[in-house]
């Protein structure tokens, strides 16, 4: 999706901080965002994507460029995001807790799944091949199908060469096709 011609308006409303122009920004980009992040694997995909979101609100006024350019600065923030909250759970693994510990309306299922949800999401081949891909692979398919960035910004957002890109993604489509090859993923 794209927000086409009215972009410069909505841009300039948006450092502004008029409501209905972060707004549109948001829906606009949240739902490939949120698609970038949990193709990374994130456990909470729509809680990182605010923070995004948060830091492109913050910094709004310092974006300088077009629509695409702001996609690519988008991106790069979530990429950071992401890197970020790798890290932090590196440091600091959560530990699981046994359902069978809780009491109360946990233990009583009701209270939503978000791990079955998650689950459900990812299902299938095309997901599964994806999380299997190296995590350069797939920060490069997901940044190039799901944000539809150029390879000139998912070099910039990597920190990568475009020919380092191009051939991270030539090995990842490679690979896909060979995971998905006969399981009737098209």
């Amino acid at each position: 999706m794209a927000i086409g011609s009215g972009f410069p308006d909505v841009l300039r409303a948006a450092r502004a901080h008029a409501e209905w122009a972060l707004e549109e920004l948001y829906r606009d980009l949240a739902p490939s965002v949120i698609g970038y992040l949990r193709g990374q694997g994130v456990p909470d995909p729509e809680d990182l994507a605010s923070e995004v979101f948060v830091g492109v609100v913050r910094n709004i006024a310092s974006f300088e460029g077009d629509e695409q350019a702001f996609r690519a600065w988008v991106f790069s923030i979530a990429h950071r995001r992401l890197v970020d909250e790798r890290r932090r759970r590196s440091r600091r693994p959560e530990r699981l807790t046994d359902p069978a510990e809780f009491s109360g309306p946990m233990a009583e299922g009701l209270v939503g799944d978000s791990e079955l949800e998650l689950e459900q999401r990812l299902a299938g081949p095309a997901a599964e091949a994806v999380l299997g891909l190296s995590p350069a692979q797939r920060a490069v398919v997901l940044l190039r199908v799901i944000a539809d960035l150029s390879v000139a910004d998912v070099a910039s957002i990597l920190g990568k060469s475009e020919g380092a890109v191009k051939t991270l993604q030539r090995r990842a489509l490679r690979r896909l096709a060979r995971k998905l090859e006969g399981k009737g993923v098209s």
